[in-house]
Formats: C-alpha cells, structure tokens, sequence
C-alpha cells in the first residue's frame, strides 16, 4: 500500500475562549455581576501545585494552538496491465481531522495577596503607573477597569498578559520589597 499524500494547512485556532460568569445575588434590583475566574482576573491563593502556603496567585492561559491535517487516503489500488500500463488508477479519499499541535497551558505567576492591595496601594500603584504614562486617571485606590487596563499594558511588555498585578511587576514598580540574595 503506498504512503498516503498528506496536505497540512496550519489553522491556529485560539481554541479557548475563557468563560467569566457567575451570579451577583438573586435581588432583582442589584444588577447581577460576573464572578471573574480565580486567579485570572483577581488573584488567588489557589496557585499550582507546590506553591508556598499563603502565597497568592496570578494565571493567564496559553490556548491550545489546533491543527487542520487533511490527507488523501488510497482506498483502492491501481489495476495494472501485464504490459505496466495502468488498466485503472487508483481511487482516493479525502480525510480531515485536527490535530492539537500544542496543549493549553496555564501559566502562572505569583502576585500580591488581596489583603495587601489596600486603598493606599492602589494609589501608590497608580501614581507609579500614571509616572510611567500608562495611567491617566484619577488616584482613587480603587483597583478600577482603567487601573486594571494600565497594569496590563505595562505588564504586557515584560511579564504576564493580565490585569492581574504580579509580584514582579509590583517589586519593579518599587511597590513591594525585593528579597535579599543569600541572606
């Protein structure tokens, strides 16, 4: 049987859509919330395996990059005459399937636990931002849609894709104290 002829046409699909959802209450006056995803939009003590006890964690997810692999499969062979002409071609079928080229992948990243993101870090963490141009809003120590959206762009540049503030971000920052090396 000969080898089949395969036809790869790489189709990244970002096959993950995170779905933030939840429910705020059963009050119908109160305009119910989305609960975001632990550890994703808001930091959590839930990190991966083998984290610090009382550590707090960040996560940004890498999705799976998915592969269309459509390959042309002998079903019958070719009749050959005694003389080697071909009496009658072979007869092919198409296939397609996907292939899951790579995996999703959660990334984590360690971050400053909620109790310390009080109102006067949130301000100190704006001011910081607003000094490097990527806030421009009012100081309100609030960790707000427009805080949120600023420590993304700047984090986009050397740490995690997130709103979520890492520990590194908020130690580059001046935020939060670097440990000392061997000591």
């Amino acid at each position: 049987m000969k080898q089949p002829i395969t036809f790869r046409s790489a189709t990244l699909r970002g096959a993950l859509l995170l779905a933030v959802a939840g429910i705020a209450g059963c009050d119908s006056t109160t305009p119910a919330t989305p609960r975001p995803e632990p550890g994703v939009l808001e930091a959590t003590r839930n990190g991966p395996a083998g984290a610090a006890e009382g550590s707090c964690w960040g996560r940004t997810v890498s999705p799976a990059v998915i592969e269309t692999v459509t390959e042309q499969v002998e079903v019958t062979p070719a009749k050959m005459n005694p003389d080697g002409s071909i009496a009658k071609p072979p007869v092919y079928k198409t296939e397609t399937r996907q292939e899951i080229v790579r995996a999703r992948v959660d990334n984590w990243f360690e971050t400053p636990c909620p109790d310390v993101l009080t109102v006067e870090f949130n301000s100190t963490l704006q001011r910081a931002l607003q000094a490097r141009g990527y806030y421009s809003g009012p100081i309100t120590g609030e960790m707000d849609a427009a805080t949120r959206q600023a420590v993304r762009r700047y984090q986009a540049q050397q740490g995690p894709n997130s709103e979520v503030l890492s520990l590194n971000t908020a130690r580059a920052l001046g935020l939060v104290t670097v440990p000392r090396q061997g000591g």
